[in-house]
């Protein structure tokens, strides 16, 4: 009995100490593996990187930049189905346990035991803690080192943090495949709609993705996509989430998942899209542009972006048509799967309703067109082949030898890879199975609609493809504006004594400049020249020496002070030459010049964004300056002033000067290079725009609310032809916009600033017009003090003034002239 009290005894003592070495020794390794363990406190103070997203003026999505695609999702934002799927596929016990599933990780020991020495990867047992635990502070590294320091911080986390901040950590922070990043993310990547508007089939599909991102992949590996799908269905029904019934509705969804592509598409937005990225790169810098979470809303309006890039397009490829079909794109091989050949074949995806093709069949009045199939989520070719016809119709611009082709076969032959849409009729009716050749043009350009009071850039156009080339011809393009630039020049004469009445010669002009060369500037018909003419005539026929000599008199320096304060130039030489155009600048720039003539003189800095704000929602970057009076008041109306906006911004030009520039190009529209625009129907002003061997064609004009300007030509700058004109060109372009533009804008006229005196004149002299007189006269519009000292009938303030006289009322009299238009010019 002593013996058998000894041995227990002896066992108890051993157990016990046995029992506090392990303890010591589990103490021991805590304490070890402690030591190291990275600071769980910064997750208080995290934020993940999140894409920063770029807005149209009126919301839609333009854009979205990032190096990982997220957006963050607070917790109370997730839909209660979305958490529990989450929680049916990864840690059902995630509200009841500590940061450690120990029946887990028991399940996990014995699955190591069972595959020890298969090479098989370890069973997890990580609960969603750990998972916050290894994707924020530790690596992926497969070692019992790594899981017992997942365990510890995740028991910290546990004691720090509240479930649902946990939860959601691991939602936002999570890799589910696609480049996705967090579900708010993942739900637009597959399925093209917010998380809350998921189904149960939806919901589970991307539940499952965390543990094999790459393997579930909706395409490559349907079945077992769907397969573990099901499995999260089923877990979901186990813990009573959702009923029989929505289960076996969920179970029978096919696992349907949306290619979706970039926004800017929407709205041939890709070049605007692209210049607000450099915008916030040069601001904020790389890290802010792709983690910062930004919300941008642009300038961008997509309808009137959508008009300008049909215009423009229209343009480009009516002026290439003209020169000529040159030939197919490539030859393809037909006798196998033309489909597959033709997918390997570089397209252009920002060009549509165009289509590329294969030729497969061809005759005297049709041939059979393949088109090039589109790919699957997971790469592959799709096997639907569509086919259509191009008619005789379809071809006819393609000219033989300067002749319309008579057959189709004298233009497309099988195997040719071409692009085609679809076929209209002359009242606009599409024809049905019937397409249009077509070529992308190798002529090129830009287009820029602005609002001239704030510089907000409606619509931008930089080319006719951005998948063809991403240089943006609307900003980083130099040109030569040629006759654009004189309103410039004419300005600067106006704003210093000059008028519209004043009198230049146009008549051949030589200009000594120095080391025995003479420069001999001539106008566009070469060799005629029409006498002594008003400034207003000369710019509307853009008589390029009577420019030369009115820069003689005003003087270089002096008009490359008014182009550096337009932004045309930043600083202008001092050459004649100049004055016609022949330096370089942009269409953003000339957009921006001529803006100031709209606005009545006031600085405009061109903009393409509106307002930044963080991922907080905090304004950080606002375009509009203006103070507003009055706009914090307390809510309600109490008999308070209105609310006034003071605007501050520098007056470059006077408001008079402005106004008469704006007369003289209306005249350019109305009788002048720029007529085509007359077609528009509304008040407009603008000059045309052709420079040294009509290697580009400009038009630059506006209405009291919209200013656009635009060239064409090569990137390779060469002629567009001996016989190319601005006025032929490029101004009707911008007619075509315009009419879509102002099509449902009322045609408001001018603003005729105070202090105005508009006099009727003789068109051709500038001389104040005879009583009673009125053919071939016009008002125009002159300073206090500048009118023409002879006979006059003159109107001021709506009245009648016969030869200067009314009672109290001097004709040179320094009043507010306000009238509704600018007097019926022509």
């Amino acid at each position: 009995m002593r013996f058998l009290l000894r041995f227990f005894g002896f066992l108890f003592t051993a157990g016990s100490i046995l029992f506090l070495v392990g303890l010591a020794g589990i103490a021991g390794l805590f304490w070890h593996f402690s030591k190291d363990l990275p600071d769980y406190s910064q997750l208080q103070n995290y934020e993940p990187p999140v894409m920063t997203r770029v807005h149209a003026a009126d919301g839609s999505l333009l854009g979205e930049f990032a190096k990982e695609r997220r957006l963050y999702l607070p917790i109370q934002a997730v839909p209660k189905l979305v958490v529990n799927a989450f929680l049916a596929a990864e840690d059902k016990n995630f509200y009841e346990h500590g940061g450690i599933d120990y029946t887990g990780m028991a399940r996990a020991g014995v699955a190591y035991i069972q595959n020890f020495g298969s090479n098989r990867r370890p069973q997890g047992a990580s609960t969603i803690t750990q998972q916050v635990a290894k994707n924020f502070l530790l690596t992926n590294e497969v070692s019992f080192t790594r899981k017992i320091k997942e365990a510890l911080v995740a028991m910290r986390i546990e004691k720090a943090y509240s479930k649902d901040k946990i939860l959601e950590l691991y939602l936002n922070e999570i890799y589910l495949g696609l480049g996705a990043y967090g579900i708010a993310a993942a739900s637009l990547v597959y399925f093209d709609k917010p998380v809350n508007e998921l189904t149960v089939a939806e919901a589970s599909y991307l539940a499952a993705l965390p543990k094999m991102p790459t393997t579930l992949h909706p395409v490559r590996n349907r079945a077992r996509a769907i397969e573990r799908r099901n499995y999260v269905i089923d877990r979901l029904q186990d813990n009573g989430w959702i009923t029989q019934a929505e289960a076996d509705k969920a179970r029978k969804e096919p696992l349907t998942v949306t290619n979706r592509t970039n926004g800017a598409h929407t709205f041939a937005g890709e070049y605007f899209s692209e210049e607000v990225r450099r915008d916030i790169f040069e601001r904020y810098g790389e890290k802010k542009l792709y983690e910062g979470g930004l919300s941008v809303r642009t300038s961008l309006d997509p309808k009137v972006q959508v008009m300008a890039r049909k215009a423009m397009v229209a343009g480009l490829v009516n002026f290439d048509e003209q020169q000529g079909y040159r030939g197919a794109i490539s030859k393809l091989d037909i006798s196998g799967d033309w489909g597959v050949a033709l997918a390997d074949v570089k397209s252009l995806a920002d060009i549509l309703p165009w289509r590329m093709a294969v030729v497969l069949e061809s005759g005297d009045q049709s041939a059979r067109i393949g088109f090039q199939p589109g790919r699957e989520l997971g790469g592959a070719v799709s096997k639907q082949r569509d086919t259509g016809l191009v008619s005789l119709e379809g071809v006819k611009w393609a000219r033989v030898k300067g002749k319309a082709p008579s057959s189709v076969a004298q233009v497309l032959q099988p195997g040719d890879v071409i692009y085609a849409d679809p076929l209209y009729s002359k009242d606009g009716q599409r024809i049905e199975g019937q397409y249009r050749l077509r070529q992308i043009p190798e002529i090129s350009g830009a287009m820029v609609a602005m609002d001239p009071w704030t510089g907000r850039v409606l619509a931008m156009v930089g080319g006719f493809s951005f998948d063809q080339s991403q240089f943006n011809r609307a900003t980083q393009a130099y040109r030569q504006p040629g006759s654009t630039f004189k309103p410039v020049v004419y300005s600067a004469a106006i704003d210093n004594g000059y008028t519209g009445s004043s009198v230049l010669v146009d008549a051949p002009i030589e200009i000594d400049q120095g080391q025995g060369e003479v420069w001999r500037p001539e106008n566009f018909d070469a060799g005629k020249y029409m006498g002594p003419m008003t400034l207003r005539n000369a710019l509307r026929l853009s008589r390029n020496t009577v420019t030369v000599r009115l820069a003689q008199e005003v003087g270089m320096p002096l008009i490359g002070e008014y182009a550096k304060r337009y932004g045309v130039y930043d600083e202008l030489p001092n050459y004649l030459s100049y004055s016609l155009g022949a330096g370089e600048t942009t269409v953003m720039r000339m957009v921006t010049a001529y803006s100031m003539f709209a606005n009545g003189g006031r600085r405009v800095k061109p903009t393409l964004i509106d307002r930044i704000q963080d991922r907080y929602g905090r304004t950080i970057f606002k375009h509009d300056q203006r103070e507003c009076r009055g706009c914090d008041a307390p809510e309600g109306w109490k008999n308070q002033p209105e609310p006034q906006l003071v605007d501050r911004r520098e007056q470059v030009l006077d408001p008079m000067t402005a106004y008469q520039i704006t007369e003289l190009m209306e005249g350019v529209v109305q009788a002048g290079t720029g007529t085509a625009l007359k077609e528009v129907g509304k008040p407009i002003a603008g000059k045309t725009g052709t420079s040294n061997e009509a290697k580009d064609l400009w038009f630059v004009g506006f209405s009291p609310d919209l200013v656009v300007g635009l060239y064409v030509g090569y990137d390779k700058p060469r002629s567009l032809g001996r016989n190319a004109q601005a006025g032929h060109t490029a101004a009707p372009i911008a007619r075509d916009f315009m009419k879509l533009a102002l099509a449902d804008k009322p045609a408001t006229p001018f603003k005729v600033p105070p202090g105005i005196r508009l006099v009727r004149v003789v068109a051709k002299t500038g001389l104040r017009a005879t009583p009673g007189e009125t053919g071939g006269t016009i008002l125009e519009a002159f300073k206090p003090g500048s009118t023409p000292p002879s006979y006059e009938s003159t109107t001021v303030a709506g009245t009648d003034v016969i030869d200067g006289t009314q009672p109290g009322v001097s004709p040179d009299a320094d009043r507010a002239v306000m009238r509704s238009g600018t007097g019926g010019l022509y």
